[in-house]
């Protein structure tokens, strides 16, 4: 008898704990993964909703019923791996695209350092003064770093141990190379019409030295090679 009472007792402890920690409504909790879907910007796991929303949602419920909702609507519940998220549908993606044209032209002593940089990397700045036969600004340097085409290579085991230049992937993805060894021979780039023919003016015998401030405009028949 006395064991009945017990079990009686601890079924309605268990019935009254349970009522003070009631799940909202399927609908509510709907609402609740829908507004964390639209306000993240990456997608979510269940069990991150799980412990965003109150104790006994069912956040994986919640998602199908969504998810089912939103078909055939501008934007989808989509799953991405192991987690969810809100994305607009595949057939309206158009509308979400937005091109623009910015043309950039690096200076002639920007490209020439950009080409020594991708033809002999790694390359330390002195040699790429001693091939260019005139000094590098360090704002030249400091453009092509910022535009994510070159960077900072190991330094030489040499007196200084002075710090190389290699370039990036970045320079790689925007003109479609594999890696630096696809870049096009002098020959190639000479039957694209990209490089000219005449030997540049400090590589000419007795021809004076170059200051950097005298490359300010783009070279002719190169420019579109070095484009952004």
């Amino acid at each position: 008898m006395a064991e009945d009472h017990e079990n009686s007792a601890a079924q309605e402890s268990d019935e009254k704990e349970k009522s003070l920690f009631e799940a909202p409504p399927m609908g509510e909790q709907e609402r609740m993964v829908e507004a964390i879907l639209f306000a993240t910007a990456e997608p979510v796991s269940v069990k991150e909703l799980e412990s965003r929303m109150p104790h006994g949602c069912d956040p994986a419920e919640a998602l199908q019923r969504l998810r089912k909702r939103y078909e055939g609507r501008g934007v989808r519940v989509v799953k991405v791996g192991d987690n969810w998220a809100i994305r607009t549908a595949p057939d309206l993606g158009f509308l979400m695209q937005k091109e623009t044209v910015e043309i950039r032209k690096l200076s002639r002593a920007a490209i020439e350092t950009l080409a020594i940089i991708a033809y002999h990397q790694p390359v330390t700045r002195a040699e790429i003064e001693e091939i260019r036969g005139v000094s590098v600004s360090r704002g030249t340097i400091d453009q092509l770093i910022e535009m994510d085409w070159i960077r900072f290579g190991r330094r030489r085991m040499t007196p200084g141990r002075p710090v190389t230049f290699v370039v990036t992937q970045g320079f790689l993805d925007h003109f479609a190379l594999e890696s630096a060894r696809d870049l096009p021979g002098l020959k190639d780039l000479r039957a694209a019409g990209l490089l000219d023919n005449r030997p540049l003016p400090s590589s000419m015998p007795g021809a004076p030295d170059r200051d950097e401030d005298e490359d300010l405009e783009p070279m002719e028949g190169q420019s579109e090679l070095f484009e952004d």
